[in-house]
């Protein structure tokens, strides 16, 4: 076994994992491997396999041969698997959590929360796991129609660095649920929980029916995207890879889900209170649970002239108060972001943003504290224009521009004048502005009043350039299916039966 889970700490030796295919653990066929860095003191956790087109190949053949079999076990068998899988993540739910803050940087409240939700939403798909039923059509005495939907067979699910174990467990559940084995691809920068996700599934799933690959996009991504024994992919990360998955799968006319990146609006309305608005629009960037690396973040700020200064005062007080530290200490609200090259990336859309002429009203560069670290200060830029970076290009870190408008028309205007379209907020006290704004804003997910938390149950996805296709729903669910009809033309009654 990999034993990765309880051993990865700092100061203990770097951990030397395997991955798991089949149930078995392994090298990469090429030997390579990778390194797991900790964003907070840029010190090696470990290393993880470097997989490649071998690799994947391997892979999709043993899902192939574990699909059959799981399919086949009927979905209250693997909805009460599902529920074996939620208690014991439940179990080691505080390993993982500090497992996930030494690896991406996250603060140890976020990541314990992203633990306690991976839970839910197991025991979410679990429960939906028999609403994969077909309808029937009428039709004459003489026929029946109906449809009955199946599993791909093989999933291949890609996910991001900046949630890294619930992505990688609570994104595999509706396809498990469906009938499907799965294979996760974790961030290349984020590794380990995935793997710790497989030595803890090894006790309860059949083998193979959940495997997971360590390595790089280009290389074995592109390889499990483009392998003909896959016919659903579903990938979360950024809009450029996203495409690149999408031409990569059209060779093999394989159904692709995308939840891609985010610019997200916040329309904050004159007809409330400010110091709570600007409380929840910190919430709403989901600084204080992954530092801002969210697709959902609240980035751009529409505030209502008439409140704009008691708002910007709240926000920039509430900002400031934020404790920027080792992201494993109780005490401290924000970490590091995830890796060096997310690192010079955000510190350089703060220096254009400074160049083009925005004001920074708060951070605007490293912290003053730590001399190691990928850290950033969360940030607030004033005097922001709509055609400037800042306001356009989804920064993935904890900086945020405020904006004023008067007139509402112009708000939502403003507000979906851009390419991006995942989620958008709006503050009001007035239901007919909410209903109104709700309509008109291009976005997949609108919130009123709310912080960027959603319910299970709720669909999730986004527009435009955002994404293709829901999750964290029924619709999900059904993604993992295939629809087929079937109809029977009944033979002629026998005279002679009595």
């Amino acid at each position: 076994m990999s034993r990765v889970l309880g051993r990865v700490a700092r100061g203990a030796p770097p951990v030397h994992a395997l991955m798991s295919i089949g149930g078995r653990w392994r090298e990469a066929t090429s030997g390579a491997r990778m390194d797991c860095i900790d964003p907070t003191t840029e010190e090696l956790l470990g290393t993880v396999p470097a997989a490649g087109a071998a690799d994947a190949d391997l892979a999709v053949r043993t899902a192939q041969e574990a699909s059959g079999p799981w399919r086949a076990l009927g979905w209250t068998k693997r909805a009460a698997l599902l529920r074996d899988l939620a208690a014991a993540v439940a179990e080691v739910a505080d390993r993982l959590a500090v497992l996930d803050t030494l690896d991406s940087g996250n603060p140890i409240a976020g990541m314990r929360g992203d633990i306690d939700s991976t839970v839910r939403e197991l025991h979410y798909y679990a429960g939906l796991a028999g609403q994969t039923h077909g309808e029937s059509t009428p039709t004459g005495a003489e026929t029946v129609s109906f449809t009955r939907r199946e599993p791909y067979g093989v999933v291949v699910r890609i996910v991001p660095f900046n949630h890294p174990f619930k992505f990688a467990c609570g994104k595999a559940a509706a396809a498990l649920a469906a009938g499907n084995a799965v294979i996760v691809k974790p961030g290349e920068q984020t590794s380990l929980s995935a793997i710790a996700l497989a030595e803890i599934a090894e006790a309860v799933l059949p083998p193979g029916v959940l495997t997971v690959l360590t390595g790089t996009g280009t290389e074995l991504g592109e390889a499990l995207v483009g392998h003909p024994g896959v016919q659903r992919v579903a990938f979360t990360g950024s809009v450029p890879t996203g495409r690149r998955i999408l031409t990569t799968a059209a060779r093999n006319l394989a159904h692709v889900t995308l939840e891609l990146g985010g610019k997200n609006p916040l329309i904050v309305c004159p007809d409330v209170d400010p110091r709570t608005a600007a409380r929840d629009a910190v919430a709403s960037m989901n600084i204080a649970r992954s530092n801002g690396q969210s697709c959902g973040s609240t980035s751009r700020l529409y505030v209502h002239e008439r409140i704009r200064a008691e708002f910007t005062e709240a926000l920039l007080e509430r900002v400031r108060a934020l404790r920027v530290g080792d992201p494993c200490d109780e005490a401290n609200d924000v970490g590091p972001v995830a890796f060096a090259e997310h690192h010079a990336r955000v510190l350089d859309h703060i220096e254009r943003a400074k160049a083009s002429g925005a004001t920074v009203a708060v951070g605007g560069s490293r912290p003053p504290g730590p001399e190691r670290g990928y850290f950033v200060e969360p940030t607030v830029f004033t005097d922001v224009t709509d055609d400037m970076p800042i306001a356009r290009e989804e920064v993935f870190g904890p900086v945020m521009a405020v904006m004023g408008f008067t007139d509402l028309d112009d708000a939502v205007r403003r507000a979906n004048d851009t390419d991006y379209g995942l989620t958008a907020n709006v503050y009001t006290r007035d239901l007919r502005v909410a209903h109104r704004l709700a309509g008109e804003l291009q976005a997949g997910y609108v919130y009123v009043n709310g912080t960027g938390r959603r319910p299970p149950g709720s669909p999730f996805g986004g527009w435009k350039h955002s994404g293709l296709g829901k999750e964290n729903s029924h619709q999900e669910l059904l993604s993992y299916t295939r629809e087929k009809t079937i109809t029977i033309t009944l033979p002629a009654a026998d005279p002679d039966w009595s």
